[in-house]
Protein backbone atom coordinates (compact mmCIF):
# COMPACT_ATOMS: atom_id res chain seq x y z
CA UNK A 1 0.00 0.00 0.00
CA UNK A 2 2.97 2.37 0.51
CA UNK A 3 3.43 2.45 -3.26
CA UNK A 4 -0.25 3.31 -3.72
CA UNK A 5 -0.06 6.23 -1.32
CA UNK A 6 3.18 7.45 -2.85
CA UNK A 7 1.53 7.44 -6.28
CA UNK A 8 -1.37 9.45 -4.91
CA UNK A 9 0.98 12.06 -3.45
CA UNK A 10 2.79 12.30 -6.77
CA UNK A 11 -0.51 12.91 -8.55
CA UNK A 12 -1.21 15.75 -6.14
CA UNK A 13 2.34 17.09 -6.65
CA UNK A 14 1.84 17.09 -10.43
CA UNK A 15 -1.53 18.82 -10.13
CA UNK A 16 -0.01 21.53 -7.95
CA UNK A 17 3.00 21.97 -10.22
CA UNK A 18 0.68 22.60 -13.16
CA UNK A 19 -0.54 25.74 -11.36
CA UNK A 20 2.89 26.92 -10.21
CA UNK A 21 2.67 25.53 -6.68
CA UNK A 22 5.60 23.48 -5.36
CA UNK A 23 4.27 22.52 -1.90
CA UNK A 24 0.89 21.59 -0.46
CA UNK A 25 -0.28 21.48 3.15
CA UNK A 26 -3.05 18.88 3.68
CA UNK A 27 -4.97 19.01 6.96
CA UNK A 28 -8.39 17.44 6.32
CA UNK A 29 -8.17 14.03 8.10
CA UNK A 30 -9.74 12.01 5.28
CA UNK A 31 -7.36 13.62 2.80
CA UNK A 32 -4.35 12.91 5.01
CA UNK A 33 -5.39 9.29 5.27
CA UNK A 34 -5.95 9.02 1.52
CA UNK A 35 -2.41 10.23 0.84
CA UNK A 36 -0.59 8.35 3.62
CA UNK A 37 -2.73 5.40 4.76
CA UNK A 38 -3.03 6.86 8.26
CA UNK A 39 -4.51 9.86 10.01
CA UNK A 40 -3.10 10.42 13.51
CA UNK A 41 -5.15 12.92 15.54
CA UNK A 42 -4.38 16.47 14.47
CA UNK A 43 -1.94 15.39 11.75
CA UNK A 44 -0.88 17.53 8.80
CA UNK A 45 0.87 16.40 5.63
CA UNK A 46 3.40 18.49 3.74
CA UNK A 47 3.71 17.37 0.11
CA UNK A 48 6.93 18.83 -1.30
CA UNK A 49 8.80 20.94 -2.03
CA UNK A 50 10.85 18.50 -4.04
CA UNK A 51 10.08 14.80 -3.71
CA UNK A 52 10.22 14.43 0.08
CA UNK A 53 6.90 14.49 1.94
CA UNK A 54 6.53 14.91 5.70
CA UNK A 55 3.74 13.78 8.01
CA UNK A 56 3.59 16.00 11.11
CA UNK A 57 1.60 14.68 14.07
CA UNK A 58 1.24 14.67 17.81
CA UNK A 59 2.77 11.88 19.88
CA UNK A 60 0.11 9.20 20.52
CA UNK A 61 0.80 6.35 22.94
CA UNK A 62 0.66 2.97 21.14
CA UNK A 63 -2.25 1.73 23.25
CA UNK A 64 -4.24 4.97 23.28
CA UNK A 65 -7.90 3.93 22.70
CA UNK A 66 -8.40 7.16 20.79
CA UNK A 67 -6.12 5.75 18.10
CA UNK A 68 -8.39 4.33 15.34
CA UNK A 69 -5.76 1.68 14.71
CA UNK A 70 -6.59 0.13 18.07
CA UNK A 71 -9.83 -1.18 16.60
CA UNK A 72 -8.55 -4.03 14.51
CA UNK A 73 -6.83 -1.90 11.85
CA UNK A 74 -3.55 -0.87 13.43
CA UNK A 75 -1.47 -1.89 10.42
CA UNK A 76 -3.33 0.54 8.13
CA UNK A 77 -2.65 3.35 10.64
CA UNK A 78 1.15 3.15 10.48
CA UNK A 79 2.82 5.73 8.24
CA UNK A 80 4.40 4.14 5.16
CA UNK A 81 8.15 3.58 5.41
CA UNK A 82 8.90 5.91 2.50
CA UNK A 83 7.24 8.83 4.29
CA UNK A 84 9.23 11.03 6.63
CA UNK A 85 7.47 11.76 9.93
CA UNK A 86 7.86 14.54 12.47
CA UNK A 87 6.40 14.13 15.94
CA UNK A 88 5.45 17.22 17.91
CA UNK A 89 6.52 17.14 21.56
CA UNK A 90 3.64 19.19 22.94
CA UNK A 91 -0.07 18.36 22.88
CA UNK A 92 -0.74 22.09 22.41
CA UNK A 93 1.33 22.26 19.22
CA UNK A 94 -0.40 22.65 15.85
CA UNK A 95 0.78 20.26 13.14
CA UNK A 96 -0.39 22.59 10.36
CA UNK A 97 1.71 25.45 11.74
CA UNK A 98 4.73 23.15 12.18
CA UNK A 99 4.37 21.83 8.62
CA UNK A 100 4.16 25.36 7.22
CA UNK A 101 7.37 26.22 9.08
CA UNK A 102 9.04 23.18 7.49
CA UNK A 103 7.91 24.36 4.04
CA UNK A 104 9.51 27.73 4.70
CA UNK A 105 12.73 26.12 5.95
CA UNK A 106 12.87 24.00 2.80
CA UNK A 107 12.56 27.14 0.68
CA UNK A 108 9.23 26.40 -0.96
CA UNK A 109 8.25 29.05 -3.51
CA UNK A 110 4.49 28.83 -2.93
CA UNK A 111 2.42 26.82 -0.43
CA UNK A 112 -1.16 25.70 -1.05
CA UNK A 113 -3.39 25.11 1.99
CA UNK A 114 -6.87 23.63 2.37
CA UNK A 115 -8.71 26.85 3.13
CA UNK A 116 -12.06 25.00 3.29
CA UNK A 117 -10.74 22.99 6.25
CA UNK A 118 -8.61 25.50 8.16
CA UNK A 119 -10.31 27.82 10.63
CA UNK A 120 -9.59 31.52 10.33
CA UNK A 121 -7.40 31.31 13.45
CA UNK A 122 -5.34 28.40 12.09
CA UNK A 123 -4.97 30.09 8.71
CA UNK A 124 -3.61 33.18 10.45
CA UNK A 125 -1.21 31.04 12.48
CA UNK A 126 0.03 29.30 9.32
CA UNK A 127 0.48 32.63 7.59
CA UNK A 128 2.42 34.02 10.56
CA UNK A 129 5.07 31.28 10.41
CA UNK A 130 5.14 31.16 6.60
CA UNK A 131 6.24 34.81 6.62
CA UNK A 132 7.33 35.68 3.08
CA UNK A 133 6.13 32.34 1.66
CA UNK A 134 3.07 33.08 -0.54
CA UNK A 135 -0.04 31.03 0.33
CA UNK A 136 -2.57 29.72 -2.20
CA UNK A 137 -5.81 27.74 -1.89
CA UNK A 138 -5.47 24.01 -2.54
CA UNK A 139 -9.30 23.95 -2.76
CA UNK A 140 -10.73 20.46 -3.35
CA UNK A 141 -7.73 19.06 -5.20
CA UNK A 142 -7.41 15.98 -2.96
CA UNK A 143 -11.17 15.39 -2.86
CA UNK A 144 -11.15 15.33 -6.67
CA UNK A 145 -8.39 12.71 -6.62
CA UNK A 146 -10.46 10.67 -4.15
CA UNK A 147 -13.55 10.65 -6.36
CA UNK A 148 -12.70 7.60 -8.48
CA UNK A 149 -11.79 4.61 -6.32
CA UNK A 150 -9.22 1.94 -7.12
CA UNK A 151 -10.06 -1.72 -6.69
CA UNK A 152 -8.41 -1.88 -3.24
CA UNK A 153 -10.70 0.89 -2.04
CA UNK A 154 -13.74 -0.80 -3.56
CA UNK A 155 -12.74 -4.07 -1.89
CA UNK A 156 -12.75 -2.29 1.50
CA UNK A 157 -16.18 -0.82 0.73
CA UNK A 158 -17.41 -4.28 -0.27
CA UNK A 159 -16.35 -5.71 3.09
CA UNK A 160 -17.92 -2.76 4.92
CA UNK A 161 -21.19 -3.46 3.10
CA UNK A 162 -21.02 -7.17 4.01
CA UNK A 163 -20.58 -6.27 7.67
CA UNK A 164 -23.53 -3.85 7.60
CA UNK A 165 -25.74 -6.41 5.85
CA UNK A 166 -24.79 -9.05 8.40
CA UNK A 167 -25.54 -6.80 11.38
CA UNK A 168 -28.90 -5.80 9.95
CA UNK A 169 -29.81 -9.38 9.08
CA UNK A 170 -29.13 -10.56 12.62
CA UNK A 171 -31.26 -7.79 14.10
CA UNK A 172 -34.20 -8.83 11.95
CA UNK A 173 -34.09 -12.30 13.48
CA UNK A 174 -34.55 -10.94 17.02
CA UNK A 175 -37.67 -9.88 18.90
CA UNK A 176 -38.34 -6.22 18.15
CA UNK A 177 -41.71 -5.33 19.69
CA UNK A 178 -41.32 -3.31 22.88
CA UNK A 179 -37.73 -2.27 22.28
CA UNK A 180 -36.79 1.38 21.88
CA UNK A 181 -35.31 3.02 18.80
CA UNK A 182 -32.26 3.98 20.83
CA UNK A 183 -31.71 0.41 22.05
CA UNK A 184 -31.95 -1.02 18.54
CA UNK A 185 -29.49 1.56 17.20
CA UNK A 186 -26.95 0.77 19.91
CA UNK A 187 -27.32 -2.96 19.29
CA UNK A 188 -26.71 -2.50 15.58
CA UNK A 189 -23.54 -0.51 16.23
CA UNK A 190 -22.30 -3.19 18.63
CA UNK A 191 -22.93 -5.87 16.01
CA UNK A 192 -20.96 -3.88 13.42
CA UNK A 193 -17.88 -3.96 15.67
CA UNK A 194 -18.46 -7.62 16.54
CA UNK A 195 -18.24 -8.47 12.84
CA UNK A 196 -14.98 -6.63 12.25
CA UNK A 197 -15.88 -3.00 11.57
CA UNK A 198 -13.72 -0.16 12.85
CA UNK A 199 -17.03 1.24 14.07
CA UNK A 200 -20.21 2.74 12.69
CA UNK A 201 -19.79 4.79 9.51
CA UNK A 202 -22.18 7.38 10.95
CA UNK A 203 -24.74 7.53 13.80
CA UNK A 204 -27.21 4.70 13.21
CA UNK A 205 -30.78 5.82 12.57
CA UNK A 206 -33.78 3.76 13.68
CA UNK A 207 -37.29 5.19 13.23
CA UNK A 208 -40.55 3.51 14.25
CA UNK A 209 -44.18 4.33 13.60
CA UNK A 210 -44.59 8.08 12.93
CA UNK A 211 -40.78 8.49 12.96
CA UNK A 212 -40.19 5.98 10.16
CA UNK A 213 -39.06 7.22 6.77
CA UNK A 214 -37.59 10.44 8.20
CA UNK A 215 -34.25 11.32 6.64
CA UNK A 216 -31.47 10.88 9.22
CA UNK A 217 -33.84 10.49 12.17
CA UNK A 218 -32.16 10.59 15.59
CA UNK A 219 -33.36 7.55 17.62
CA UNK A 220 -35.60 8.23 20.60
CA UNK A 221 -37.07 6.21 23.46
CA UNK A 222 -40.20 5.39 21.46
CA UNK A 223 -40.90 1.66 21.60
CA UNK A 224 -41.65 -0.57 18.62
CA UNK A 225 -45.37 -1.38 18.33
CA UNK A 226 -47.37 -3.88 16.31
CA UNK A 227 -48.22 -2.54 12.86
CA UNK A 228 -45.39 0.02 12.83
CA UNK A 229 -43.20 0.79 9.90
CA UNK A 230 -39.59 0.34 11.08
CA UNK A 231 -36.93 2.15 9.05
CA UNK A 232 -33.24 1.55 9.68
CA UNK A 233 -30.19 3.34 8.22
CA UNK A 234 -26.74 2.13 9.18
CA UNK A 235 -23.25 1.73 7.81
CA UNK A 236 -19.96 0.10 8.68
CA UNK A 237 -16.50 1.65 8.58
CA UNK A 238 -13.82 -0.83 7.49
CA UNK A 239 -10.19 0.30 7.18
CA UNK A 240 -11.47 3.84 6.97
CA UNK A 241 -13.99 3.21 4.16
CA UNK A 242 -17.68 3.78 4.84
CA UNK A 243 -20.83 2.32 3.30
CA UNK A 244 -24.55 2.87 3.85
CA UNK A 245 -27.63 0.65 3.80
CA UNK A 246 -31.22 1.53 4.67
CA UNK A 247 -34.32 -0.62 4.77
CA UNK A 248 -37.95 -0.38 5.90
CA UNK A 249 -40.02 -3.19 7.40
CA UNK A 250 -43.46 -3.72 8.93
CA UNK A 251 -43.69 -4.98 12.50
CA UNK A 252 -45.74 -7.95 13.60
CA UNK A 253 -48.59 -8.20 11.15
CA UNK A 254 -49.23 -8.17 7.44
CA UNK A 255 -48.77 -4.63 6.11
CA UNK A 256 -51.78 -2.37 5.64
CA UNK A 257 -52.81 -1.36 2.15
CA UNK A 258 -51.36 2.16 2.45
CA UNK A 259 -48.07 0.70 3.65
CA UNK A 260 -47.79 -1.62 0.65
CA UNK A 261 -48.68 1.22 -1.73
CA UNK A 262 -46.12 3.61 -0.24
CA UNK A 263 -43.42 0.95 -0.10
CA UNK A 264 -43.93 -0.02 -3.75
CA UNK A 265 -43.70 3.63 -4.76
CA UNK A 266 -40.36 4.19 -2.98
CA UNK A 267 -39.06 0.86 -4.25
CA UNK A 268 -39.84 1.89 -7.85
CA UNK A 269 -38.07 5.22 -7.31
CA UNK A 270 -35.02 3.53 -5.85
CA UNK A 271 -34.86 1.04 -8.71
CA UNK A 272 -35.10 3.89 -11.25
CA UNK A 273 -32.18 5.64 -9.57
CA UNK A 274 -30.08 2.49 -9.50
CA UNK A 275 -30.75 1.75 -13.15
CA UNK A 276 -29.77 5.31 -14.13
CA UNK A 277 -26.23 4.89 -12.76
CA UNK A 278 -23.69 4.69 -15.58
CA UNK A 279 -20.42 6.39 -16.59
CA UNK A 280 -21.09 9.66 -18.39
CA UNK A 281 -24.58 10.18 -16.92
CA UNK A 282 -25.14 13.61 -15.36
CA UNK A 283 -25.50 13.48 -11.57
CA UNK A 284 -28.65 15.60 -11.74
CA UNK A 285 -30.18 13.11 -14.20
CA UNK A 286 -29.78 10.29 -11.67
CA UNK A 287 -31.48 12.48 -9.10
CA UNK A 288 -34.27 13.28 -11.55
CA UNK A 289 -34.84 9.61 -12.36
CA UNK A 290 -35.03 8.79 -8.65
CA UNK A 291 -37.45 11.52 -7.62
CA UNK A 292 -39.67 11.48 -10.73
CA UNK A 293 -42.01 8.65 -9.53
CA UNK A 294 -42.31 10.29 -6.09
CA UNK A 295 -43.08 13.70 -7.58
CA UNK A 296 -45.67 12.22 -9.92
CA UNK A 297 -47.39 10.63 -6.92
CA UNK A 298 -47.71 14.02 -5.19
CA UNK A 299 -44.79 13.80 -2.74
CA UNK A 300 -42.55 16.50 -4.21
CA UNK A 301 -42.83 18.90 -1.30
CA UNK A 302 -41.48 16.59 1.39
CA UNK A 303 -38.56 15.06 -0.50
CA UNK A 304 -34.98 15.41 0.72
CA UNK A 305 -32.76 17.83 -1.26
CA UNK A 306 -30.64 14.91 -2.46
CA UNK A 307 -31.29 11.41 -3.82
CA UNK A 308 -27.84 10.10 -3.01
CA UNK A 309 -24.17 10.95 -2.58
CA UNK A 310 -20.68 9.54 -2.86
CA UNK A 311 -19.09 7.41 -0.16
CA UNK A 312 -15.53 6.45 0.69
CA UNK A 313 -13.28 7.70 3.47
CA UNK A 314 -16.23 9.91 4.41
CA UNK A 315 -19.90 8.98 4.32
CA UNK A 316 -20.99 12.09 2.44
CA UNK A 317 -18.54 12.70 -0.39
CA UNK A 318 -18.84 13.99 -3.90
CA UNK A 319 -20.58 13.41 -6.19
CA UNK A 320 -23.90 14.71 -4.90
CA UNK A 321 -27.02 13.41 -6.61
CA UNK A 322 -29.30 16.43 -6.40
CA UNK A 323 -31.24 18.75 -8.74
CA UNK A 324 -28.45 21.34 -8.70
CA UNK A 325 -25.56 18.85 -8.99
CA UNK A 326 -22.89 19.57 -11.57
CA UNK A 327 -20.77 17.05 -13.42
CA UNK A 328 -21.14 13.51 -14.64
CA UNK A 329 -20.50 10.11 -13.11
CA UNK A 330 -17.30 8.19 -13.77
CA UNK A 331 -16.71 4.45 -13.58
CA UNK A 332 -15.55 3.15 -10.20
CA UNK A 333 -17.33 5.90 -8.26
CA UNK A 334 -19.32 4.51 -5.28
CA UNK A 335 -22.59 6.29 -4.53
CA UNK A 336 -25.77 5.80 -2.55
CA UNK A 337 -29.28 5.85 -3.95
CA UNK A 338 -31.62 6.64 -1.06
CA UNK A 339 -35.13 7.92 -1.81
CA UNK A 340 -37.72 8.18 0.92
CA UNK A 341 -41.20 9.46 1.66
CA UNK A 342 -42.44 10.45 5.11
CA UNK A 343 -46.12 11.04 5.85
CA UNK A 344 -46.43 13.28 8.93
CA UNK A 345 -48.12 11.47 11.79
CA UNK A 346 -48.15 8.11 9.98
CA UNK A 347 -44.59 7.24 9.07
CA UNK A 348 -42.86 6.39 5.85
CA UNK A 349 -40.37 4.43 3.81
CA UNK A 350 -36.68 4.82 3.02
CA UNK A 351 -34.57 2.45 0.94
CA UNK A 352 -30.81 3.09 0.75
CA UNK A 353 -28.16 1.16 -1.17
CA UNK A 354 -24.46 1.62 -1.83
CA UNK A 355 -23.43 0.87 -5.40
CA UNK A 356 -20.34 1.29 -7.58
CA UNK A 357 -20.81 2.87 -10.99
CA UNK A 358 -19.73 0.40 -13.68
CA UNK A 359 -20.14 0.45 -17.48
CA UNK A 360 -22.78 -1.73 -19.09
CA UNK A 361 -20.04 -3.92 -20.58
CA UNK A 362 -19.02 -4.82 -17.01
CA UNK A 363 -22.55 -5.63 -15.92
CA UNK A 364 -23.75 -2.17 -14.95
CA UNK A 365 -23.80 -0.76 -11.41
CA UNK A 366 -22.39 -3.10 -8.77
CA UNK A 367 -24.72 -3.45 -5.78
CA UNK A 368 -22.69 -3.69 -2.56
CA UNK A 369 -25.53 -3.79 -0.01
CA UNK A 370 -27.61 -6.89 -0.66
CA UNK A 371 -30.06 -7.12 2.27
CA UNK A 372 -33.43 -7.96 0.77
CA UNK A 373 -35.64 -5.09 -0.36
CA UNK A 374 -38.78 -7.17 -0.03
CA UNK A 375 -41.33 -5.64 2.35
CA UNK A 376 -40.98 -8.05 5.28
CA UNK A 377 -43.39 -8.35 8.20
CA UNK A 378 -41.22 -9.01 11.23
Amino acid sequence: MAEVHGTRRNRLRERCAATGIDAALVTRPANVRYLTGCAPPGAALLVGPGTEDILVHLATPPDDPADPGDRGDRGAERPPEDLRTSTLPSAEADAAVAAADLAREQRADRLAVEEHHLTVARHRAVRSVARDLPLADLANAVEQLRLVKDEQEIAALRIAAEIADQALGELLESILVGRTERHLALELERRLVDHGADGAAFPTSVGTGPHSGTARHVPTDRRVEEGDFLSVRLGACYRGYRCEVGRTFVIGTAPAGWQVELYDLVFDAQRAGREALAPGVACRDVDSATRRPLTAAGHAEGLAPWSGHGVGLEIDEDPQLSPAAMGKLDACVPVTVEPGVHLPGRGGVRIDDTLVVRPTADGGPELLTITTKELLAL
